[in-house]
C-alpha cells in the first residue's frame, strides 16, 4: 500500500511532487531515498488502521530521520504550485512521531492560506492529500533554485541559499544569500544575505518542533555559503533536469551533505 517513491508514476494517485520524485530518481538524479502514501493510505493512517501503521512502521525505521511533506492531487502542477501552502514536518523520527506528521500534513489543507489559494486558483476546496516522506539530508547549507528569473524572465538560473536546513530560506526567517548564474555555471552577480541563525534537527527530542534555530556562528555570518563547485554543481543539476522533465523551467529546492547535492523537490515555474 506504500510505495517506494520511484515507483510514483501517476499524479492522479500519489500526486504531482512525489510523481515528479520519482521520475528523478528512475532517471538517477541525486533524490533522497523515500516513499510515496496516497490520499487512501493517509486516511488509512488517521485511522490507525493496524496493515497501514505496520508499514509506516517499517518505513520509519528504514529511514530514520525524516521529511515527511504534502503531495495533493492538484499541487506542484503547472497552473498551481501551492508552494508553503501546505505543511511539511522535518526532522520526523520513530513511528508515533511519524503518524502525527503525516496527519498534519493531511489537516493543513484546510488550514486559511491553503484553502485561499485553491479559491483563488478556481480548484475544488476539498484536497485529495498524498504524502511524501523523505530520508532528511541535515544539511551544511540549502536553498532554492530558479531557473528562469522569476521577476524578469530572463533565461537566467537564480539561486537563494542559506547555512542549515532549506526551511530557513523558504519560511523567510533569513536573507539569504542570492546568485545569477548563466547557463553553463558563469556567474553573474551574488549578493551577501543576513544569515544570522540555521534550521537544524533539534539536538535533543521533545514534544515541541522537532527543529529549533540556532545561531550561525560569526565566522559563516559574514560569508557566502555557496562557492563555485556548488554554482556549477547546481547548474549541472539545472540541465539534468532539462532531460528529465523534458522542460527548462524548474523551481528546484536543494542541499548540500559532505560535498554532495541533493534534489529535495523540483516543481515547474507556475509564473514570472
Amino acid at each position: 500500500m506504500i510505495a517506494p517513491l520511484a515507483d510514483a508514476v501517476d499524479p492522479e494517485v500519489h500526486g504531482g511532487k512525489a510523481v515528479q520524485l520519482g521520475a528523478a530518481i528512475r532517471s538517477e538524479l541525486p533524490v533522497p531515498p523515500g516513499f510515496a502514501l496516497s490520499p487512501d493510505v493517509v486516511d488509512a493512517v488517521a485511522r490507525r488502521d493496524p496493515a497501514v501503521v505496520a508499514e509506516l512502521a517499517e518505513v520509519s525505521d528504514e529511514l530514520g530521520l525524516m521529511a515527511v511533506r504534502s503531495s495533493a492531487l492538484d499541487e506542484d502542477s503547472a497552473d498551481a504550485s501551492f508552494a508553503g501552502a501546505h505543511l511539511s514536518v522535518l526532522a520526523v523520527s520513530g513511528l508515533d512521531a511519524t503518524i502525527a506528521a503525516v496527519e498534519a500534513v493531511h489537516q493543513s489543507a484546510q488550514q486559511a492560506g491553503a484553502q485561499s489559494y485553491r479559491e483563488q486558483m478556481g480548484l475544488d476546496p476539498t484536497a485529495r492529500m498524498a504524502v511524501v516522506i523523505q530520508a532528511l539530508i541535515d544539511a551544511e547549507m540549502a536553498g532554492v533554485l530558479f531557473t528562469r528569473n522569476p521577476v524578469t524572465g530572463a533565461d537566467e538560473r537564480v539561486i537563494e541559499a542559506s547555512w542549515g536546513l532549506g526551511e530557513a530560506v523558504v519560511s523567510g526567517i533569513v536573507t539569504p544569500d542570492s546568485y545569477r548564474v548563466a547557463r553553463g555555471g558563469h556567474e553573474l552577480e551574488r549578493t551577501l544575505g543576513d544569515k544570522d541563525v540555521a534550521i537544524r534537527p533539534r539536538s535533543q527530542a521533545g514534544d515541541g518542533d522537532p527543529t529549533e534555530e540556532v545561531p550561525v556562528g560569526p565566522d559563516l555570518v559574514g560569508v557566502y555559503c555557496l562557492g563555485e563547485a556548488e554554482l556549477e554543481a547546481l547548474d549541472a543539476l539545472a540541465t539534468r533536469c532539462d532531460q528529465v522533465y523534458d522542460s527548462t523551467d524548474h523551481d528546484i529546492e536543494f542541499a548540500f551533505r559532505d560535498g554532495e547535492i541533493y534534489l529535495l523537490q523540483r516543481r515547474p515555474i507556475t509564473r514570472v
